[in-house]
């Protein structure tokens, strides 16, 4: 399990994931390896799965943000199957999240601008296969995004 030291470095990584490993041990005082070993073990036990640059969509002129909440025909045996795989195909799904409930999927899709959208929406979302129902929610206003963990 984790220890003060692990908790000590996950903050820090949270909280500036560019610094270097001196950096890193610096900040929580101890030396360069036995921060990169530590780092290296939570690595191994998949506590850390990795590091990603995330950048700003909007910068690179995609300006309309949707999530499409998605119920899929149940009575097709692969229809989970079959709608996920084609979904990944669609290069402007952000993200796929699936549910219990009514629900059964959530599309996070951008788009350069709405005819951009209307365009993705009728040429690659309508298409994905056993669509029963389909409730698009457009992001008005990204009030909180942090994937820090309070650790």
């Amino acid at each position: 399990m984790l220890d003060d030291m692990d908790r000590a470095i996950l903050r820090q990584m949270q909280a500036d994931p560019a610094m270097t490993m001196p950096e890193l041990a610096e900040r929580v005082g101890a030396t360069p390896a036995r921060v990169i070993r530590r780092v290296e073990r939570m690595m191994a036990d998949g506590i850390i799965a990795g590091q990603r640059a995330v950048i700003d969509w909007r910068a690179l002129g995609f300006a309309v943000h949707v999530s499409l909440r998605i119920t899929l025909d149940k009575t097709v045996t692969r229809a989970f199957d079959d709608f996920l795989a084609a979904a990944r195909e669609v290069p402007e799904v952000l993200e796929i999240q699936t549910f219990l409930g009514r629900v059964d999927v959530r599309l996070s899709l951008i788009a350069r601008d709405l005819p951009d959208y209307q365009r993705l929406y009728r040429d690659r979302i309508l298409t994905l296969p056993h669509i029963a129902d389909i409730e698009a929610l457009m992001d008005v206003a990204n009030v909180k995004s942090d994937m820090r963990l309070p650790i």
